[in-house]
């Protein structure tokens, strides 16, 4: 239902954008799309999270100034605009949605998940 793409390999301080296609029911009751990201031996950490009409966006801290999550409702996509990528930006990229947005940052708010991404950045 959830299908992220765009992953790859990238130096430091290059550029990535990722998508996220869902399929209509999924985005469609989705009261909040998000992206998680998990690199090895950490636990999964929030990225970012946008409401259904984007009139509110959630950003890690880490994250915040760099990243941009936007959606495009009529193509049921969400997508994660990554810049000034660091090494520690290295990770699984898992895009997720939530029936309700209750908690936005925290992973147990998502009921659908998709695979993930792999992102790379190479110092």
């Amino acid at each position: 239902q959830l299908q992220a793409s765009g992953g790859g390999l990238v130096q430091a301080g290059g550029s990535l954008r990722l998508s996220c296609a869902a399929s209509g029911r999924t985005f469609s009751s989705s009261a909040i799309m998000g992206w998680f990201r998990q690199a090895p031996g950490k636990e999964r950490e929030f990225v970012a999270g946008v409401t259904w009409s984007s009139v509110s966006t959630h950003y890690g801290d880490s994250v915040q100034g760099r990243f941009t999550i936007s959606r495009d409702n009529a193509k049921n996509t969400v997508y994660l605009q990554m810049n000034s990528l660091k090494p520690e930006d290295t990770a699984v990229y898992y895009c997720a949605a939530a029936n309700r947005a209750t908690y936005p940052t925290r992973a147990y708010t998502y009921d659908y998940w998709g695979q993930g991404t792999q992102v790379t950045v190479s110092s």
